[in-house]
């Protein structure tokens, strides 16, 4: 099955500084810290936050569907702050002709979480 969803989300943030989160691997190891609930833990598999970049995400207890997901970053462009990643491993494929029950509203807890992440740390630099 293919498809794409969007969501579009003010940050009041310049898109290099976003992009000091999302275009590595910080955003990994953020997303457990600030939001246990989404995923319990990510796993650098392989690489240095490139194209071929491999993580491993764990979801929390209770979460339904699988118990871990591995991505892979198939496009990293760092001048205009695009990344693509593809899920590898974790998809059920027992459930995979059933229609998606796709949202984008983990993606956008996840962004309003490292926007105010970014934000706070921006706040404590000028304080220095």
């Amino acid at each position: 099955m293919k498809g794409s969803l969007c969501h579009e989300f003010e940050t009041g943030l310049t898109a290099a500084d976003v992009w000091e989160a999302y275009g590595g691997l910080l955003v990994g190891n953020l997303i457990p810290k600030l939001l246990p609930e989404v995923f319990s833990k990510v796993e650098l598999v392989e690489g240095d936050g490139g194209v071929g970049t491999i993580l491993l995400v764990t979801f929390p207890p209770g979460t339904p569907g699988s118990e871990t997901m591995e991505e892979k970053f198939i496009k990293v462009d760092n001048e205009n702050y695009i990344k693509e990643a593809l899920v590898t491993e974790g998809v059920d494929h027992e459930h995979a002709n059933n229609p998606p029950a796709v949202s984008t509203s983990g993606l956008a807890t996840i962004a309003e979480a490292v926007t105010k992440y970014i934000k706070e740390q921006k706040a404590l630099e000028r304080q220095v």
